[in-house]
Formats: structure tokens, sequence, C-alpha cells
């Protein structure tokens, strides 16, 4: 039982300086902000603050990886390839805090359409999370 406690009290400044981790909650983090068909720079400023914040970062190379996981996003095409490192990378409870930043992004814009609803859904699922930890997820973000 300690182990566990003191694999998930590490795990996060761990994880914070896997590049492929960043890498790829930031592409998902891109896909999230197209999912309506719109990305403006509101989403991408959103962006730039939810990983600045999650991986201590400048706002400079927040933007420099927000720059990278664009191009790379354009380039997948699917989703389970960015869920998938992620659920690799991160415990349960730290995937529950990202998917509170995914909906930051979601809910940048002002509008919450049926695509995003859907994309949500499906990387909650993937991530590993039921459909309430996602609406609590929701819930602490709309209160931010």
């Amino acid at each position: 039982m300690f182990d566990s406690l003191l694999r998930l009290l590490m795990a996060p400044a761990l994880i914070r300086h896997d590049p492929e981790a960043k890498l790829a909650l930031a592409a998902l983090m891109v896909r999230v902000a197209r999912a309506d068909g719109s990305y403006d720079d509101e989403e991408r400023d959103s962006i730039d603050r939810v990983l600045a914040a999650q991986f201590g970062l400048v706002p400079a190379a927040a933007g420099i990886l927000r720059n990278e996981a664009e191009t790379l996003e354009a380039d997948s095409p699917d989703t389970v390839r960015f869920t998938r490192v992620l659920k690799d990378s991160f415990p349960l409870e730290a995937r529950a805090k990202l998917m509170e930043g995914l909906w930051q992004i979601v809910l940048s814009d002002g509008n919450r359409d049926d695509d995003e609803e859907s994309l949500m859904r499906l990387v909650a699922s993937l991530l590993g999370l039921t459909d309430v930890d996602s609406a609590l997820a929701r819930q602490r973000a709309e209160k931010e």
C-alpha cells in the first residue's frame, strides 16, 4: 500500500518531464479545440494556459509545444494514439485532472456543440474515465 501511494505521489513529477506525454496531451487539446470546426485565438490561448499550468511552462514554451502539437494532430488519423500515451503515463487521478483541462478548452469559446460532446465522451472512455468522472471534470472547469 505504501509503495502504491509513493508511486502515485512521485508519478506527476516524473511525468512532467516526459516529452511524449506533453506532446500527446497538447495534441489532444488541439483535437478537442478543433472538434467544432473552429479553432481560434481564444482556444489557442486556453491551450497555452492549460499546458503552462499542467507542466509548469512559461507562456512561450507552452506556445511552442502547442505549435508542435498542431502539426502532430493534423497528421494523426485517430485519437487513440494520444490517449494511449496519456493512459500509460498518468495515474487515474491525474487523468481526471487532464479531463478538466480538456473541458476548459471546450468551454473557452463559450459554446459546446455535439461534435465536442461526442469527442469528450470518447476521450473520457479512452482515458479509462466514466461519464460521471467527465461530468465532474466539466463542472470543475466551469468554475475556473
